[in-house]
């Protein structure tokens, strides 16, 4: 098992990994479903060293991104030094891996490095096993929340109230 950043050439497995994870979110009940997301935003994460991929026997097994600040949807508590993880999707080959919890030890050991005390997350609507999942792979949930501003979010953060998740490291 290793992690490494997505680079340029493995862009058209990220979109594809995306369309798969909103063909899999169409067939659950109540679940928000992933918009199409702009290749610009991926290239930009891309560039800027954001987009990271597990690999399995040199076989993409799951790919998520990150960044250190996110006003939007994290609000007043976005002063807070945080990794905001976003978007993880994983290779349906590998699906009941439990991934969350790999990219939780290696935020862990990001933030140490980086003296960040918090690791976030956030997902929409009242997903009870996306939550569940989360809250078993060391996340507190905070609760489900309204956004004040959507603006320049992608159109799905328009559909519901969000979720948010975080790890204390204490730091």
């Amino acid at each position: 098992m290793e992690i490494k950043n997505v680079t340029i050439a493995d862009i058209d497995t990220v979109f594809e990994f995306y369309k798969t994870a909103s063909e899999y979110q169409k067939t659950k009940d109540k679940v928000i479903v992933w918009p199409n997301f702009k290749r610009e935003l991926v290239t930009t994460e891309i560039a800027e060293n954001r987009q990271f991929k597990l690999l399995i026997h040199n076989k993409i097994a799951c790919i998520w991104a990150i960044t250190f600040s996110d006003a939007q949807i994290w609000e007043e508590k976005n002063k807070d030094p945080a990794i905001y993880i976003h978007r993880i999707a994983t290779n349906p080959k590998f699906r009941g891996n439990n991934y969350v919890v790999t990219i939780v030890e290696w935020a862990k050991k990001m933030a140490f490095e980086k003296g960040i005390q918090f690791i976030r997350l956030d997902t929409l609507g009242k997903n009870i096993k996306l939550i569940e999942h989360y809250k078993n792979s060391g996340f507190n949930f905070l609760g489900m929340f309204n956004l004040k501003n959507t603006d320049s979010l992608p159109e799905h953060y328009k559909k519901d109230a969000v979720c948010l998740f975080e790890i204390n490291l204490n730091i």
